[in-house]
């Protein structure tokens, strides 16, 4: 399988600047699977699609202001780091650029009193490194860090809260779980009135979900792992659903991989869990847990792309982008969504 079989041309006007206002007025492309209908809705009526003792699973992942900018105390150069994944307290995984510049035993200095030393090079080529701070490490980073947007979005936020869901507890993140960006409170409370059964699991957005594909063959690309969780009574939530015909609807790629990961064929459940995921969902994976996606319109070539074709027929999915393109709907993370049943 090739990573051009996941190619598509899009126009760059349909790349989304801002989210929807209010967010549940984004358009909603509706993909049957059974016969290929394609049926253009607004997200709101999304409980159209959805019945009672279905499960509704939510990422409910923070994203922090992982963007930091500082100097490299010997040469004074400006270098980015961006923080990916928390080691333990006071040590992460980053980024940093330029990368070339930065090696073992280098110190940089950012604003607020922070210092970064580094430790080690990583496998991803990536650095570790242990930071020390006048205060709380987390409120730092919160003062002096910048929400990481995606490099196509060009736009400054009106707000940070923009670029998190409404139901965003857990800090971890360095990109938003996209599709949940469409639900408002009142929405979710409108689809629990009607009988759906929400519940939330936590997979923490790391360089995995969207570190590019540079193999040429699907087959050979590895994931970076992401930290995830599955609460017992999310397990239970979904366990029960699947006993009793019920649909388990994933809000968005992290939700889909988390449950994935989760299941456990011995036993032919979903178990509590709290560990990392490296799963590669491409076309050939068989499903064990969810039924339907939401998901929002993916960058050509990405494993967000290859998943989405996974879950429906690859040929399906890119007819569904055609749709979608000719139609104007908004693509990528503050785009419009997608639900495949």
């Amino acid at each position: 399988m090739r990573v051009s079989d996941f190619d598509y041309e899009l126009p760059e006007r349909l790349i989304a600047q801002f989210p929807a206002e209010p967010r549940d007025t984004s358009r909603l492309l509706v993909v049957h699977r059974a016969d290929g209908r394609l049926e253009d809705r607004v997200f709101s009526d999304i409980g159209d699609y959805l019945s009672e003792g279905d499960v509704l699973v939510l990422n409910n992942t923070r994203v922090i202001r992982a963007r930091l900018f500082g100097r490299r105390r010997k040469t004074k150069a400006r270098i980015e780091t961006l923080l990916l994944r928390c080691i333990d307290g006071d040590r992460w995984d980053c980024l940093v650029r330029p990368g070339r510049r930065v090696r073992p035993g280098d110190i940089i200095d950012y604003e607020g009193g922070l210092v970064g030393r580094v430790e080690s090079v990583t496998e991803a080529g990536g650095r570790i490194v242990r930071f020390e701070a006048p205060r709380p490490l987390d409120d730092l980073i919160d003062e002096i860090g910048q929400v990481p947007l995606p490099p196509y979005i060009t736009r400054e936020l009106d707000s940070p809260d923009q670029y998190q869901t409404v139901y965003a507890k857990h800090r971890g993140s360095v990109a938003a779980p996209t599709a949940g960006l469409h639900f408002t409170h009142s929405l979710l409370e409108t689809l629990v009135n009607k009988g759906i059964r929400v519940v939330e699991i936590t997979l923490h957005v790391g360089l995995g979900t969207f570190r590019p594909v540079s193999t040429e063959n699907v087959e050979e690309h590895r994931m970076h792992s992401e930290v995830y969780e599955i609460p017992a009574d999310a397990a239970a939530a979904v366990n029960e659903a699947k006993e009793t015909g019920h649909s388990v609807v994933a809000v968005g790629t992290t939700s889909v991989r988390s449950l994935e990961s989760a299941w456990d064929d011995r036993v032919g459940r979903v178990l509590p869990v709290q560990a990392e995921t490296d799963i590669f969902i491409y076309p050939g994976y068989r499903f064990r847990v969810v039924d339907k996606l939401l998901t929002n319109f993916h960058l050509p070539k990405s494993t967000l792309l290859m998943l989405v074709s996974a879950f429906a027929d690859c040929e399906l999915i890119l007819r569904a982008y055609r749709h979608a393109i000719e139609d104007n709907y908004r693509f990528f993370s503050f785009g419009d969504a997608m639900l495949i049943l």
